[in-house]
This record gives C-alpha cells, structure tokens and sequence, in this order.
C-alpha cells in the first residue's frame, strides 16, 4: 500500500488557487437528461465535501465576459489537498465538460509594511496626538492599536470570505526592470513602506463596500500577488481600481494581468446561468 504524503502547509497562512473554466457544451449536448442531472448532482457533492472540508473555504461564480464561464476560489492549508480538490473539479461536470483556462496560485501572507506597536507609538500617538510615552492615554491607545492589528492579520492569513455577489480577480506584480527608473526593488525600505501606507489610506475609504485579500505569489506563479475583490456592487470595484491607479505606488511600480469579474451564486443557479 502506498503511504499517506506529509501534508504540505505553510508555517503559517493558507494555500489559494483561483480557477477558471469554459464549458464544452458540444460534449454537454451529447449526454442524455439522466447523465447531467447525475454529472450535475456529482459537482454538487464534491462541493459540499470540499467546503466541509476542515479549514476549507470553496467560492463558486460565474464569469461575466466570454474569458470563463465558471470561476472557483479555493482555499486550504495543505497543497496536497489543494491540487486533489483541484483535480477533482476539473472533472466535476464529466470527461472534456469543463475546460481550464486560466489558474492562478498564491498563499495568504503578513504584509512587510505593517505598522508595528513601536512605530504607530512614535509616529501618531506622539507624533500625531502629543500623547506622553507611558501615560494612560498613550497605553489606552496602544492597547487599541494591538487588538485592531491582531484582527487584521487575523483577516490576511485566515480569512472568512463572505458570500457578496460581486468577485474580481487580478495578478499584479512591482515593476522591477532595470531599464526603467521605476524599479521597486531598488527603493529604500523606508521609502517603500512610505507609499504603500499611502495606497491603504486610499484602501480604507472603501471599508464595508470592498473586502480586499491580497495573496502573495512570488516563486509560486507567474505574478507577485493576487487580489481578490468581494463587495455588493460592481461600481465599488471600480472606484478602488481606478482611484488606487493614482497612488504613486501603482502609476510608478505596478503591472497587472487580467481582471476576472464574476458574480457569486449558488451552485444550482450557477447550473441556470451558464445554460446547463
């Protein structure tokens, strides 16, 4: 008998997969009524498995432009059962059904340029508030900061994502070419950390229209990161893309991929909408 592999988890945070498929509906209209009422009640079951999986969290959508029709948001800790639940969907409709065209792989991660105790202390309780460095105010305030801060990382490497109807998904990377003078990766740490507190300002205006997960991918795939984008209305997407693009963060040092937009159903009206 073959031996169980080790599982394969990060030290900390969740291997993410993004999938995108286009079905074959040559081969779908050769099957009979009971073969995709049964293909359809497999698909079914290996979503309800997957989610109940422990740990696990399955998104499905379906895709608004001709790029995809269907769209699968996986997270999990092992890689092993990531590329199995992979697998297994890809085959989830039938032989030739569904047919991959595009994926994406990332991890959930820590952002190097997280504001530390230290530095929200030195930098806006006493920088900003002219608080005194152990007085009541200033521990209060650090308190505060600590406990926002755990949430938040909380949220980066362990999310819940919610079932908001609206999904966009893009890879991006720093612009790093040594031709070019905006290289990323040739900045100061300290300059660095300066724009991107700028680029989340610009994101914290968007709290509760937008949920933002950023996925880092660097060694993993072809981008950096991947973001994912969950919210209520399409205009909201819209407006963080378009009004980020003015930070100097992204008009100097950023490329983006293709943007993913889809809606999020459940599976039997994903079955309606993409005609099957």
């Amino acid at each position: 008998m073959s031996e169980t592999p080790t599982a394969l988890v990060p030290a900390e945070g969740w291997h993410v997969m993004h999938l995108f498929y286009q079905i074959d509906h040559g081969q779908w209209s050769l099957l009979s009524d009971s073969e995709k009422r049964e293909a359809k009640t497999q698909l079914s079951e290996l979503v309800q498995e997957i989610r109940s999986h422990k740990d696990t969290q399955l998104l499905t959508y379906a895709i608004a432009t001709p790029k995809a029709d269907i769209g699968f948001m996986l997270l999990t800790p092992d890689l092993h059962d990531l590329t199995s639940f992979e697998k297994r969907l890809t085959l989830g409709l039938g032989v030739d059904i569904l047919t991959p065209t595009y994926s994406y792989l990332s991890q959930t991660e820590r952002s190097e340029y997280t504001t530390t105790s230290e530095q929200y202390g030195k930098d806006t309780l006493i920088g900003e508030q002219g608080l005194t460095e152990g007085s009541e105010e200033y521990e209060a305030g650090l308190k505060e900061f600590d406990e926002r801060m755990k949430h938040y990382l909380q949220h980066r490497m362990y999310p819940v994502l919610p079932d908001w109807p609206a999904i966009c998904f893009y890879p991006m990377s720093k612009r790093r070419a040594t031709h070019d003078e905006y290289n990323w990766y040739s900045l100061e740490f300290e300059d660095r950390a300066k724009l991107m507190k700028g680029h989340a300002t610009t994101g914290r205006r968007y709290a509760g229209k937008i949920l933002q997960l950023i996925t880092g991918s660097t060694g993993l795939d072809e981008y950096e990161w991947g973001v994912t984008l969950l919210a209520k209305d399409t205009l909201d997407i819209k407006a963080i893309v378009y009004e980020m693009r003015f930070d100097e963060v992204s008009a100097r040092y950023a490329e983006f991929g293709d943007f993913y937009i889809g809606m999020q159903l459940p599976l039997n009206e994903l079955f309606k909408r993409v005609c099957l």
